[in-house]
């Protein structure tokens, strides 16, 4: 139905740089779901070039990926839909964040005017091309050029972004709307961003940036499906959503982005960064998240409004 758009996304990532593919597609047989899964920070082709440039060692800059998380969302294709993973690692290039969101500290001469120079992510040092990895470490000991920035944003996080739009395109010429569902883990401590508190006894954080990226039934199905199985589960706090849940987001016009962060203490050994033994347990459970919002129907999509906070009465 849709695996012929999805063939064409794919050879377009080979031929953009054979040797590193910027991302990775796994289509289903045939796309019966109007939804589309995303895992823009699993990705950990780390190149030479970059580790050579990095203060930090390869096992350093894993810190930063939402290590396993594109294998925890694996059967994706075999409910009908796609999933599309980064391959690049996100101490290299952040895909959930704008194309240009770079901190002027980091580069040996200005920037262009079209860059963004402030914003909460640049502040924390996760720009478009970080200055730290997520526990607070320093990526680099001296600065770079931006031609080696806009090289890596021009052959990774912009080939990302295009595939997620064709995808999301090619959804909605089949459904008449689209659901991106954007998966991600987060550390148990709350890592750099200083969360760890709010994060005390959650497992899964939805976020729908408060009711604007999403309508509220979906992101109701995704917490109560997975209540049911038993995680603690919260709604958009720490974690409202990032660049793509709001940039793709838009419920009014049929399109709606869902977050999805799993606490990482739940699936893996952090500090080893290795699978640990709820690993199974975690890919069990999220398949009937999965089989849950692949069920929902596109009228669902295409109909129900964008939620409003009523007036404090």
């Amino acid at each position: 139905m849709f695996c012929g758009t999805i063939d064409a996304v794919r050879k377009r990532a080979l031929s953009i740089e054979p040797d590193t593919p910027a991302f990775d597609i796994r289509p289903p047989d045939r796309q019966t779901a109007p939804v589309v899964f995303s895992s823009p920070h699993s990705g950990r082709n780390y190149r030479d070039d970059f580790i050579a440039t990095s203060r930090l060692d390869a096992a350093a800059l894993r810190r930063s990926e939402d290590s396993f998380v594109d294998e925890i969302f694996v059967a994706t294709p075999d409910f009908g839909a796609p999933l599309l993973r980064a391959l690049f690692p996100r101490a290299y290039v952040d895909a959930n964040r704008e194309a240009y969101e770079l901190d002027p500290g980091m580069f040996t001469g200005p920037l262009p005017d079209y860059v963004r120079t402030r914003s909460p992510r640049i502040a924390a040092g996760l720009g478009t091309v970080p200055r730290f990895v997520a526990n607070g470490e320093a990526i680099y000991d001296q600065p770079m050029s931006f031609d080696v920035a806009r090289k890596r944003i021009e052959e990774n996080h912009r080939p990302y972004h295009q595939a997620l739009r064709e995808l999301l395109e090619g959804t909605r010429r089949i459904f008449g709307a689209a659901l991106v569902v954007d998966c991600h883990s987060m550390p148990s401590g709350g890592g750099q961003d200083g969360h760890s508190r709010a994060l005390d006894n959650v497992d899964i954080v939805l976020g729908d940036c408060h009711g604007s990226a999403c309508a509220p039934a979906i992101t109701t199905l995704a917490e109560t499906t997975l209540t049911n199985m038993g995680y603690r589960v919260v709604r958009n706090r720490p974690y409202a959503g990032g660049y793509i849940t709001r940039r793709y987001g838009r419920p009014d016009d049929g399109q709606h982005a869902l977050q999805i962060e799993i606490n990482r203490a739940l699936y893996m050994d952090e500090q080893r960064i290795q699978r640990g033994p709820g690993m199974a347990d975690v890919i069990r459970h999220m398949n009937k998240l999965i089989k849950a919002l692949t069920a929902i129907a596109p009228q669902q999509l295409r109909d129900h409004p964008r939620w409003l906070p009523k007036a404090a009465e």
